[in-house]
């Protein structure tokens, strides 16, 4: 007796060492999308920050900052062009403190300096046209959309009893010179933004909701004026992190006409100093609460100005810099992967990942330009989720995130299913959600051999030697790593069985792509 019940112990504990299964009934509504993205909806951020940007006693920002970081460097080239078209804003904490070296009354144009009078701790800095020409032959070469962020504040002043809140009328002038340059030089700007973190509570200096409206309306008059005939660029604003009441008078008093997306900022992990961040990006919990923000902004949006859209301008997940050991790990993932899920269900058109590269948070390495393996995942996303979001439900475990969109540039439809569980295996069956009997389904998948079914596409993400703080991502069970000439690596899926499960591994990011998926929104 004594010996059954040992063995049966033994047999239990196997069971539990090896991990668990949990088979899934993942439900796809392809009748209708629920919401529409950009065709740039992936998008990523250059910043200013100087050499001396530092928090908890680290500088992590190195020679990335726009003044300093080497646009001619063939890594960074092969990246960006990897895209075949991104959209990169130009923008950040200290774009309120630029200024541009074009026109009559400029004599000097200076770096920045440590100031601890100046926003952020900086004196002022000045953008001269070499580096504006060097700029834009590096959005030449790589065929990315430059979104550039303005000064707000010139012509501003603080005020005198708040000296957070500053006051006054947008000076344009500088502005203006700045684009009559680019248009004598014939330079494409996708989009001009104005201001970076003023609106609502702000974070160095903030502007009045009916102020900044009034700001806004001489931008759009500005590229009205210097763009008469051809394309004007979009006008942005206001590029900070929603406040409800804020966000809603601002509209009201923006009015129809002027905005072409409506952006606003989310840091929603904490301080990258976080002894729990690692935690943090793996709790489906904690990362639920930011839906209620998205789909609050895009209530304002639809309320208060229904001809444009809501847009995430800046996202880098943990502030000030991101976390030393989390941020630029496949652990990031799950949260940067999640959140593009997320705001593309609550309609927003585009996600803007900070930073391309400097901080902990960057897509790739700030000394080296070797991606970090969220460049992949961001990547895999612009070549394989079209435009179309679908409704995407199941009723499994919350550690198992799924989201699916229309296929880009090719039939049926492109899932994402994030596996947050590190000790849970989940099995996914992917069926049409008006099915409602799925042994009809199971009947099709015995045929799909004589029927000439495709073989589904899968692309599996894991972390090398299962660490989740790993910087070296492994797809279909390969290192991904640049190719002897720089060149990002190709990455081919796996070619499943399509009457098989979809094998979703604990700590791991899987694309799947049904070619023959019944979707009528896709077609």
């Amino acid at each position: 007796m004594g010996s059954s019940i040992a063995f049966a112990c033994f047999i239990l504990l196997s069971l539990f060492s090896v991990g668990s299964a949990e088979y899934v009934d993942v439900r796809v509504r392809g009748v209708a999308s629920i919401a529409n993205t950009d065709d740039n909806f992936i998008c990523a951020t250059l910043d200013w920050w100087p050499t001396d940007k530092c928090d908890y006693g680290q500088c992590p920002w190195g020679r990335a900052g726009i003044f300093n970081l080497d646009l001619e460097n063939k890594t960074l080239i092969n990246a960006v062009k990897a895209f075949g078209s991104i959209r990169l804003r130009i923008g950040g904490s200290l774009q309120d403190s630029v200024t541009y070296g074009f026109g009559y009354g400029v004599k000097e144009c200076n770096g920045w300096k440590k100031d601890s009078s100046g926003l952020f701790g900086f004196s002022g800095a000045c953008l001269d046209p070499n580096r504006w020409d060097e700029i834009h032959d590096f959005f030449n070469k790589t065929q990315a959309k430059l979104w550039f962020g303005l000064n707000a504040l010139q012509g501003k002043k603080p005020d005198s009893k708040d000296k957070v809140l500053w006051v006054g009328d947008w000076d344009a002038r500088n502005a203006r010179d700045l684009m009559e340059y680019t248009i004598s030089k014939g330079y494409p700007v996708e989009s001009y933004e104005l201001g970076n973190e003023l609106c609502g509570g702000g974070v160095a200096a903030r502007i009045e909701a009916q102020q900044y409206a009034k700001d806004m309306k001489k931008l759009k008059q500005l590229v009205t004026e210097m763009f008469p005939d051809g394309k004007q660029p979009k006008v942005l604003g206001p590029g900070g992190f929603y406040d409800k009441q804020w966000f809603n008078d601002f509209l009201l008093a923006t009015g129809p006409g002027v905005l072409d997306g409506v952006t606003h900022h989310t840091y929603n992990l904490g301080p990258g100093l976080d002894p729990t961040l690692v935690k943090k990006v793996q709790d489906p919990f904690y990362l639920d609460n930011s839906a209620q923000t998205y789909k609050d902004a895009a209530d304002s949006v639809k309320q208060f100005a229904p001809w444009t859209d809501p847009w995430v301008g800046e996202a880098g997940g943990a502030y000030n810099s991101g976390g030393k050991d989390v941020s630029h790990t496949f652990a990031n993932g799950f949260w940067y992967l999640d959140q593009l899920g997320m705001t593309a269900s609550y309609s927003h058109k585009v996600f803007c990942r900070q930073a391309l590269i400097g901080g902990n948070y960057a897509l790739l390495n700030t000394t080296s330009f070797i991606p970090n393996p969220d460049y992949y995942g961001a990547l895999l996303w612009h070549r394989l989720m079209g435009n179309s979001v679908l409704s995407t439900v199941h009723y499994g475990s919350p550690f198992l995130r799924t989201y699916s969109h229309c296929s880009k540039k090719k039939p049926g439809i492109t899932l994402l299913l994030i596996n947050m569980s590190n000790s849970t295996t989940f099995d996914v069956d992917v069926l049409p959600e008006f099915n409602l009997h799925p042994w009809q389904r199971y009947e099709e998948q015995s045929d799909t051999k004589s029927t000439g079914v495709s073989m589904r596409e899968e692309y599996h993400l894991t972390p090398e030697g299962g660490n989740i703080q790993s910087d070296v991502l492994l797809l279909n069970g390969t290192p991904l790593k640049l190719t002897e000439s720089f060149d990002i690596p190709e990455m081919q899926p796996k070619l499943v069985d399509p009457t098989s499960a979809v094998s979703v591994a604990p700590d791991s990011f899987v694309f799947v792509s049904i070619k023959d998926f019944h979707a009528p929104a896709c077609a």
